[in-house]
């Protein structure tokens, strides 16, 4: 089968990898993910026809150093190594990186999205950036004292829901970034409020907005809008407008 009935089979397991932070299931399933988005690329380019026992061609060691392959793989790892950062599991992520460049070399689809959370970037500039940057920092327990602990978290969270959006994983990472959100901030209600600015303002904001019960990226796009006062951070007109957009619910 090599349409989008297969595209959609193969995406859950890897979808539900992601969720979980499950390197087994991740490794288990990548391949297959590449394979089908390459073939349907490759479909609609006119450059494929279906094959006649309608099994999704395998790729060659070639193709899978293609741009395409290489984008595909690179949003998938990057999904994975941001849940696995919001749960702290580095194994899980070094797991991954073996594995795949064992069986694919070490320039596998998503190596390079993976170097974001090795490198040390003194100077972030683009998304990617600063995303591996926070996720590193997450990945090894890297944790700022209490009085930089709120806006960090509050500066991630922001890097992450932007990332996440951008991903064909976006779903999957916005439950754990969520669930993520809301225990640090948790946190900071029950530990950190004198490190808030205007507490007398900002307390009774977090207590609102923690009194969503549903993690989804609403609850995300909320406390972002609602908690910038608190941690000394200004969003211009047009973020707030679209973060407003976001938290609504129908």
């Amino acid at each position: 089968m090599t349409d989008m009935a297969e595209l959609k089979k193969r995406k859950e397991p890897l979808n539900l990898a992601i969720v979980h932070v499950d390197p087994d299931a991740f490794i288990a399933h990548l391949m297959g993910w590449l394979e089908i988005t390459a073939f349907i690329t490759a479909q609609r380019a006119g450059q494929a026809e279906a094959p006649a026992d309608g099994i999704t061609p395998r790729l060659s060691a070639e193709q899978l150093k293609t741009t395409g392959v290489q984008n595909v793989g690179n949003d998938a790892i990057f999904a994975f190594c941001m849940t696995a950062a919001l749960k702290g599991d580095k194994a899980a992520v070094d797991k991954v990186e073996a594995a795949l460049a064992e069986r694919m070399g070490e320039e596998f689809p998503g190596s390079f999205a993976l170097s974001y959370f090795r490198a040390n970037i003194g100077n972030p500039e683009t998304l990617d950036d600063f995303v591996g940057q926070s996720g590193k920092k997450l990945l090894v327990g890297d944790i700022p004292p209490p009085p930089l602990r709120a806006k960090e978290n509050w500066s991630t969270g922001l890097r992450f829901f932007e990332k996440a959006r951008a991903s064909n994983f976006v779903h999957e990472i916005m439950y754990p970034l969520a669930k993520w959100t809301r225990e640090r901030w948790t946190e900071t209600l029950d530990k950190g409020v004198a490190f808030l600015q205007h507490i007398e303002d900002n307390v009774p904001v977090l207590r609102e907005a923690l009194g969503d019960a549903r993690n989804d990226q609403a609850f995300t796009a909320n406390l972002l809008l609602k908690l910038a006062p608190a941690v000394d951070m200004e969003l211009n007109d047009d973020y707030q407008g679209f973060l407003r957009s976001l938290a609504r619910r129908a």
